[in-house]
């Protein structure tokens, strides 16, 4: 029963991966509709325009005056027909995702991120769900293209690489910390993957914007200017780093239960600690230093490399207390 629930969540991830490949694809040709679309609008030989009455009084006199009235459409940031099909191809990869995640952990008879395989299963699944609820606060449906790549990337490496059949938790990991401290540090992932996106997009928007001539990235005309971007993305961070200050003080308060000691310098609890201080260094400077713009996009993205670094070298060619929860 075990082996055949662990097999039907793998059936499950690899479609969910097909979902999300429509979901990359549909992003992709959204782009290229919108800068289509702005180029359309920017080489048009003139606008269309309309003669609209106005009535105006002139030394007690009604007059009637024809004006002319420019009736070509704005080009706003409202979604193509690609991008409205890749948001469903997400929701419906993202169902796929969870019941992958469920089955899995009914076939462990415990919450799925025991692994690096299981931890990347539940991680990515967690990013979507973020880009999709954070939909409600903001529209940035535009992120969709980085989202639904990375979450392919960062799944299919696992699933290829790291999968593990269902196997018995360690000493170590069977305790109730497991559940928060791990979710909590998966959350606070998404939360940065999420602000890495915006950062990204921030970083090319001030390129563009500082080449106003060029006729490339048009589609970034659609998106929020430069400065929005990089609030948003702080904003973002924001979130994921007090959500990493927690994990790395409820991973204290596990290893104290588990080896009696709350920091041993054990290169997973370093590294957890030095994408704490990129991060507090990154609010820091933006908050009291000015940094804005560009360097605080740069900085940034560091942090997430680090958590990628964390996520990938770490547990794969350094050994420590941690390693268990590898592979």
């Amino acid at each position: 029963m075990t082996a055949t629930l662990a097999s039907y969540s793998v059936v499950l991830t690899y479609s969910a991966m097909a979902v999300y490949v429509i979901a990359f694809i549909s992003f992709a040709l959204d782009m290229a509709k919108r800068a289509g679309n702005v180029a359309a609008g920017a080489t048009a030989a003139a606008p269309a325009r309309a003669a609209k009455s106005v009535a105006t009084v002139q030394g007690g006199t009604v007059v009637l005056e024809k004006v002319e009235q420019d009736t070509r459409p704005e080009t706003g940031r409202s979604g193509t027909k690609f991008e409205r099909v890749g948001m469903a191809m997400m929701i419906l990869g993202v169902i796929l995702h969870i019941g992958a995640v469920v089955l899995r952990g009914i076939a462990a008879d415990r919450v799925p991120w025991g692994n690096m395989f299981e931890f990347s299963l539940t991680g990515t699944a967690l990013i979507v769900l973020i880009f999709l609820g954070v939909q409600l606060w903001q529209n940035l449906q535009f992120l969709g293209v980085f989202i639904s790549g990375l979450t392919l990337i960062l799944l299919g490496v696992a699933t290829v690489n790291y999968y593990v059949p269902v196997v018995p938790l360690v000493a170590a990991l069977q305790s109730y910390w497991l559940v928060i401290h791990v979710f909590v540090a998966i959350a606070g992932t998404g939360f940065f993957a999420l602000g890495a996106g915006l950062a990204v997009s921030q970083l090319v928007q001030t390129y563009r914007q500082g080449r106003p001539s060029t006729g490339k990235l048009r589609f970034m005309e659609t998106l929020p200017d430069a400065d929005r971007l990089e609030v948003l993305s702080y904003r973002v961070i924001l979130v994921g780093f007090v959500l990493w200050t927690f994990t790395l003080i409820a991973g204290a308060i596990w290893a104290e239960r588990a080896w009696g000691r709350y920091w041993g310098w054990d290169t997973k609890e370093v590294w957890t600690f030095i994408i704490w201080v990129v991060y507090a260094g990154y609010i820091h400077a933006r908050a009291t230093r000015g940094w804005r713009g560009a360097r605080s996009s740069w900085l940034a993205l560091i942090g997430f490399g680090a958590v990628m670094f964390n996520f990938s070298v770490v547990n794969v060619f350094f050994k420590g207390l941690h390693s268990y929860s590898g592979l």
